[in-house]
């Protein structure tokens, strides 16, 4: 089988320099989603049908596995798959799916293909309380469809027809590539509709099957501002109910986002109004505060991240405890019972098991041994203006607060930092390293007044 996906539309409604099919459902473009969706049927070719904003679309998702067709004009559906017909084989089914309808479930794809089988036309039908502009499936007395009407082509009776075509369908190549060469556009819009070819079907003797979705929400498009944030709100939704029947314990399923994939173990508790990016696997055991932001994480069993935390491209060992206010930036490394306090910012450096920065530090560049006690205000001065170099604080040493290390230096094994050092050299290990001014008392001084 091969994929047709169309997504040439301008997306007026949408109010946006962005095109229609790159707008966001969980952080990826719509029409992302519908691509991930032919790829996981293992399908032969996909074939992306462009138009408005094209090149950026292109740029955005181009791919070895994606061919690209171009529509200008724009004069409909039907128009749209025949631009793809030049990449498809006769000897294939064609499946055609939206940019715009990015839901779409694997399952539901799977059915339709089985239903099309090689050599019947195969459409995705649903049946809604509220059919207001969607194409009405109109069948004879035996139930076999014979057509389908374009609401503003439609009588009143067939108006109350509630099934209604989603538009996706599987048809063979060779009878799809004769019969849009066969339509017309005699129709209000004057465009050439693609479901104009159920009639031509039918006409030919070619059996017309229709297939529900798993969901109704499946076949939902996005036309404007307002559908998209409430697709968004219903994927979200439908994430969160998979994640509590996998068993994870989510404070508020109202509250929670996911933007990409979130992996959980056995345990997990998420708190309100958390942002997950990317690839996030959250072990055995993690809880996570309210109001944190983790992306692309790996969390070990039994850490805690309090709120308003923020980690990004980082991995902590079993144990850890980050927060509240910690932030933890690419190349982050923590090892087990790590402790990363409120408003600390670890970067690009490893932290081995049972260190602590609990208060007010920067450690960037940095490789920190074990049980190594950080003190508050610390700062690893690693960049000179032009390069960057790297800390190295060995097991068991003490840094005293308000301390700064000025890279590229070395902390030995058991070593102590006197609270306001500024080391510029390497500390040897055990012993007390201390770089402070002498500390004055000035007799008779007094502190200037105001002239009234």
């Amino acid at each position: 089988m091969e994929v047709v996906i169309l997504a040439a539309g301008q997306g007026k409604r949408m109010r946006s320099m962005l095109p229609k099919v790159l707008q966001p459902i969980a952080g990826k473009p719509m029409l992302a989603h519908v691509v991930d969706a032919a790829r996981a049927l293992s399908v032969q070719r996909i074939c992306v049908v462009y138009g408005h904003g094209g090149e950026v679309v292109r740029e955005r998702l181009d791919a070895p596995d994606l061919a690209w067709a171009r529509q200008e004009p724009q004069l409909g559906t039907g128009h749209a798959v025949q631009q793809a017909l030049p990449h498809l084989s006769d000897a294939e089914s064609a499946l055609v799916l939206y940019g715009d309808v990015p839901l779409i479930a694997e399952a539901t794809l799977r059915r339709l293909a089985e239903a099309a089988g090689g050599s019947r036309l195969a459409l995705l039908t649903v049946e809604l309380d509220n059919p207001t502009g969607y194409g009405r499936i109109l069948r004879d007395r035996s139930g076999r469809v014979t057509r389908i009407v374009e609401e503003k082509d439609a009588s009143d009776a067939e108006r109350k027809v509630r099934e209604v075509n989603t538009g996706i369908l599987v048809a063979p190549v060779a009878r799809l590539r004769d019969w849009l060469g066969r339509i017309g556009n005699d129709n209000a819009q004057g465009e050439y509709y693609l479901t104009d070819i159920i009639g031509l079907a039918v006409a030919d003797d070619v059996e017309v099957v229709t297939v529900q979705p798993g969901a109704a929400w499946e076949t939902l498009g996005v036309n404007s501002k307002l559908q998209l944030a409430e697709l968004e709100r219903l994927h979200q939704g439908n994430i969160a109910r998979r994640l509590l029947e996998d068993g994870v314990t989510l404070i508020d399923p109202a509250r929670i986002d996911v933007r990409g994939e979130l992996v959980c173990g056995r345990d997990v508790e998420i708190d309100v109004n958390c942002v997950f990016e990317g690839r996030v696997e959250l072990a055995d055991g993690v809880r996570i505060g309210a109001n944190c932001v983790l992306r692309n994480a790996v969390v070990g069993a039994g850490s805690r991240i309090a709120p308003f935390s923020h980690v990004e491209d980082s991995t902590m060992g079993e144990g850890c405890v980050v927060g509240p206010y910690a932030r933890t930036r690419p190349g982050t490394v923590l090892g087990k019972e790590v402790h990363v306090g409120n408003f600390v910012e670890i970067k690009n450096s490893r932290i081995e098991d049972q260190s602590k920065a609990n208060h007010l530090a920067y450690v960037g560049d940095a490789d920190v041994g074990r049980r190594v006690n950080i003190g508050a205000g610390t700062i690893t001065c690693n960049y000179d203006g032009a390069n960057k170099f790297r800390s190295v604080i060995e097991d068991d040493a003490f840094i005293g607060s308000d301390t700064q290390l000025v890279a590229p230096v070395r902390v030995g094994r058991g070593a102590t930092l006197g609270a306001g050092t500024t080391l510029t050299k390497d500390a040897p290990p055990e012993q007390l390293t201390v770089s402070r001014a002498k500390q004055l008392s000035i007799a008779g001084w007094k502190r200037p007044e105001k002239k009234r």
